[in-house]
């Protein structure tokens, strides 16, 4: 711990093994190593950040070169190189940001200076930070160093974008995935250091920092330290006060939210949400808050409370569980799409709060979203009692058969109040016809025409066509298909075509889904469009430029 800060995540920073948190595994096999002499040329730690990466790097690079050996490294007093390791200063362990020398000259330097034995160590150490924002021309340089260095130099590296190093350079090193800290870690972690400061704060609040910091230790430590100085010694960090530093809302008014989405309430959806964004909320937390309540929505009934990750208490949860039973999964999953596709839209329209309100409004009329029957107000009844008197005063001549088709228009009752009544002779007459669907495209389209949109989904992402002929439909999946797909669309075809259908699962593999030929034509469109004169033109002016996307002109 570096006593001399008083910023918390520096005060409290881990010098040896045992102090570090959630990374049990990387701790273990590290000391390990360096107690046999097994020492790799290379080390490559990744994870999200404040997780210890550059923690881990300098106790490496500490216990390599500690005078009192790796059993018994310095932990309060330092030895002469452990003190220098610690203030960054030690002139054999050379520590620096790839972010700000990313240039093969900056890695050529590094060589140049890695040919000289160590001064005072018994190892030289090359840290490098944020090490993928190295350039390509510095990654070659690097590569037959890094393979075969002198005995006395090792290279320590961390990023939090491994997908951006080339594999050469990845497998030359000892790679290491640092997981996030998990909740129950973070969360005893932070209350041993508000204890430690004389803090005052609840276990209500802590835990809202354990979730916000999303399993980073820095940003834990960050937030604690905000926490604590904001209040004065005698006041004592509640969650409600919490929450309001932290710009954090109560998941209770969200729960309300979701509550009179269900019942349709559109005033009390757009009163709840705007005393949420007046609490300073912004869209896009709103919309990552929305999608988790969602996922409990969802999966409520497998969860357990002490595993949610301090997001429920006792009583939202309880609440969640008794609405989630109103709701049938297919609503819930279209909301989770819609909401999905509204994070992409977000930064079109200027006033994202004004896209927001819309996109609650549209999802309060969705087609297909179950009302069960003690969520009709007297409004919706008062329209369904007109409907039925209409119908009688016609006096249409209905048999038994047609009679039910009032009774199916209970659980659709939102779409009533939403269209004008369709004239009932015509209601019937379209009942008995039936369709021919002649392809798979028009199979998708007819999904599209009847609002099907799970099955549509389903259709073009997660199905792949083997043959469709004669009623026949042979298909191949993958497993993201819902288990009941084909049960949902023989009954859809028997209702819009009359006829029986077989639909099989072949082993085949099968033509590309809807998706991915479209995946496909936007990358070919792309590699043409890089041939075009205008595109090098382009890349000439601006180097770092990406093409990401090619719309095709409409010549009328």
């Amino acid at each position: 711990m570096t006593k001399n800060s008083k910023v918390l995540s520096l005060k409290y920073r881990p010098q040896v093994f045992e102090d570090l948190i959630g990374q049990d595994i990387a701790s273990k096999t590290i000391y390990n190593s360096i107690k046999s002499n097994k020492i790799p040329n290379a080390y490559l730690f990744t994870g999200i950040r404040g997780v210890g990466k550059t923690t881990i790097a300098r106790i490496v690079a500490k216990s390599l070169n500690c005078k009192n050996g790796i059993e018994k490294i310095c932990k309060d007093k330092f030895c002469e190189n452990c003190e220098a390791i610690v203030n960054s200063n030690h002139i054999d362990v050379l520590e620096f940001d790839a972010a700000s020398k990313t240039g093969v000259d900056d890695v050529r330097d590094l060589i140049e200076f890695s040919r000289y034995q160590p001064a005072t160590a018994k190892y030289k150490i090359f840290i490098i930070d944020e090490v993928h924002m190295l350039s390509k021309q510095a990654f070659n340089a690097l590569l037959k160093t890094l393979e075969e260095p002198p005995e006395y130099l090792k290279f320590i590296f961390a990023t939090t974008e491994i997908k951006k190093i080339p594999i050469t350079v990845v497998s030359r090193c000892q790679r290491f995935d640092l997981p996030r800290v998990k909740s129950s870690e973070l969360f005893e972690f932070i209350k041993k250091i508000k204890d430690k400061e004389n803090g005052k704060a609840t276990d209500e609040a802590l835990r809202l920092i354990v979730k916000i910091s999303e399993g980073s230790v820095r940003d834990a430590l960050s937030l604690l330290d905000r926490g604590l100085i904001s209040q004065t010694e005698e006041q004592e960090l509640d969650l409600k006060s919490a929450q309001k530093i932290f710009g954090y809302f109560d998941k209770g008014f969200l729960i309300d939210l979701f509550q009179n989405l269900f019942e349709g309430n559109e005033k009390e959806v757009i009163k709840i949400y705007k005393t949420i964004y007046n609490s300073g909320v912004e869209p896009k937390t709103f919309l990552n808050d929305f999608l988790e309540l969602l996922y409990y929505f969802k999966n409520i009934s497998s969860l357990k409370l002490e595993g949610t990750n301090f997001s429920l208490n006792d009583q939202e949860f309880n609440k969640i569980s008794e609405l989630s039973k109103k709701v049938s999964p297919e609503t819930l999953i279209l909301f989770w799409e819609f909401t999905i596709k509204k994070m992409d839209e977000l930064y079109i329209v200027a006033n994202q709060n004004l896209s927001i309100e819309m996109f609650l409004i549209r999802l309060i009329y969705l087609k297909g979203r179950p009302i069960k029957e003690n969520y009709l107000n007297e409004k919706e009844e008062k329209i369904l009692s007109e409907k039925q008197f209409t119908q009688e005063n016609l006096k249409i001549n209905l048999n038994d058969e047609n009679l039910n088709i009032n009774n199916k228009t209970i659980s659709q009752i939102k779409n009533i109040s939403q269209k004008e009544s369709p004239e009932p002779k015509k209601q019937i007459d379209d009942k008995n016809i039936s369709m021919n669907i002649d392809n798979f495209e028009h199979l998708v389209k007819i999904c599209s025409q009847k609002k099907e949109f799970n099955l549509k989904y389903e259709l073009e992402n997660n199905v792949n066509l083997v043959s469709f002929d004669n009623q026949r439909i042979e298909i191949s999946f993958n497993v993201n298909l819902d288990k009941d797909f084909v049960k949902n669309l023989a009954n859809k075809l028997f209702e819009w075509t009359n006829l029986r259908w077989i639909i099989t699962l072949s082993k085949r593999e099968g033509l590309p889904s809807i998706k991915q030929k479209k995946y496909l034509k936007k990358m070919d469109l792309l590699e043409l469009e890089k041939k075009n004169e205008i595109y090098k033109k382009v890349m000439n002016l601006f180097p770092d430029a990406e093409l990401i996307d090619v719309e095709i002109e409409d010549k009328d």
